[in-house]
């Protein structure tokens, strides 16, 4: 009883095109976002501190650790 694999369509498969116009902003958008969790899990804290207090450095500590910025 052997069983061959065959596909549900055979007509041509096309992927659909994103213009750059479209993802353009979604990509600056994320860009931000991740150089803004890697400030706060690298750098928040100390002279370049935007917030006062630990609370920032407690929230992201391991984190940072795991991504190997010391911080004490």
């Amino acid at each position: 009883m052997a069983h061959t694999a065959t596909p549900a369509h055979s007509g041509n498969l096309s992927l659909p095109v994103i213009p750059l116009a479209e993802l353009l902003p979604w990509a600056i958008f994320g860009g931000l976002l991740l150089i803004l969790a890697l400030y706060f899990v690298g750098a928040e804290q100390g002279a370049t501190s935007l917030f006062s207090g630990m609370y920032v450095h407690e929230f992201v500590h391991d984190g940072r650790h795991l991504l190997g910025f010391p911080c004490h």
